[in-house]
């Protein structure tokens, strides 16, 4: 193969597309991905978001990727809801596939956590400052002392959208863990964890949960240029080793879901205030 042959091979390897034009894994093409785009673990998450838009224009399934495109009113805002599947490896190929469908996406991820302090009640939310980032996956991206910060914007409009709805949250940082088990320190009979007193240590630091995707979003968000975010519903509390009922995770998905459905109309009316300045401040108000 000639040396022009094999660059441009090389180049076509980079992000992988179908013969239609669809990324690779989840599926979507330029067009299809609104600009505002929320992120879950959970495809049936993804289809309970979408039954609370005003329209569902487009739905895509590949993979454990499950996509819907709507607005989230009658004339209202365009938005993508994605489910991921679990972890830091599914969220980097979304993070990087979405960017390539959408040119400057804001992507808030709704998932679910496990709260650290001990004043931390089932049911109610975290808002994620930034991430202490306990997974490899962004290493392969940046070093690891890279900061793994949310986007100012979304910040506000999530805090803002929760206070709105009159829920309980509150803002902090989280820590992104690379497995379920061994990686959160679970003692799992006959699967004996490495870091048993990692949720100990964790709390001592005033990390307010523990969940699998915040840091690698937010690191690429970064490295990217584009705006993210991350509410978490708290499904359980650590130091008092509680789960949470099912009535009350219904609930508590339900609050998250509205929180970043919020963010997302916010954000739109902040990016209307502020014009061709490059960041929102309070003085362009909402």
């Amino acid at each position: 193969m000639s040396d022009s042959k094999q660059a441009e091979h090389f180049e076509s390897a980079q992000v992988v597309k179908t013969a239609e034009g669809r990324q690779y894994h989840i599926g979507m093409a330029p067009g299809e991905v609104a600009p505002y785009v929320l992120l879950c673990g959970d495809p049936a998450r993804a289809e309970r978001v979408s039954k609370l838009f005003a329209s569902v224009e487009l739905e895509r399934r590949n993979r454990e990727y499950v996509a819907y495109t709507g607005l989230t009113d009658p004339g209202g805002v365009p938005i993508t809801v994605m489910a991921t599947g679990i972890g830091t490896d599914n969220t980097e190929i979304a993070v990087v596939e979405l960017s390539q469908c959408v040119e400057s996406p804001a992507l808030i991820r709704i998932g679910s956590c496990g709260a650290l302090q001990a004043d931390m009640e089932l049911g109610s939310l975290v808002i994620s400052t930034g991430a202490l980032k306990l997974e490899s996956t962004s290493d392969y991206f940046v070093p690891p002392g890279y900061p793994s910060i949310a986007h100012h914007e979304v910040l506000l409009a999530q805090m803002e959208a929760a206070s709105k709805l009159d829920l309980s949250w509150r803002a902090g940082i989280t820590a992104t863990a690379c497995g379920f088990y061994g990686a959160q320190a679970r003692n799992v009979p006959g699967f004996k964890p490495r870091f048993p007193e990692l949720p100990k240590q964790l709390e001592s630091m005033g990390i307010l949960n523990l969940e699998m995707e915040t840091s690698l979003l937010l690191t690429l968000a970064s490295l990217r240029g584009i705006r993210a975010g991350a509410v978490c519903a708290i499904y359980a509390n650590r130091h008092h080793d509680v789960f949470i009922d099912t009535a009350t995770k219904e609930r508590a998905e339900l609050d998250c879901i509205k929180v970043g459905l919020e963010t997302v109309e916010l954000l739109a009316r902040m990016d209307v205030r502020r014009g061709k300045e490059p960041f929102w401040r309070p003085s362009h108000g909402i």
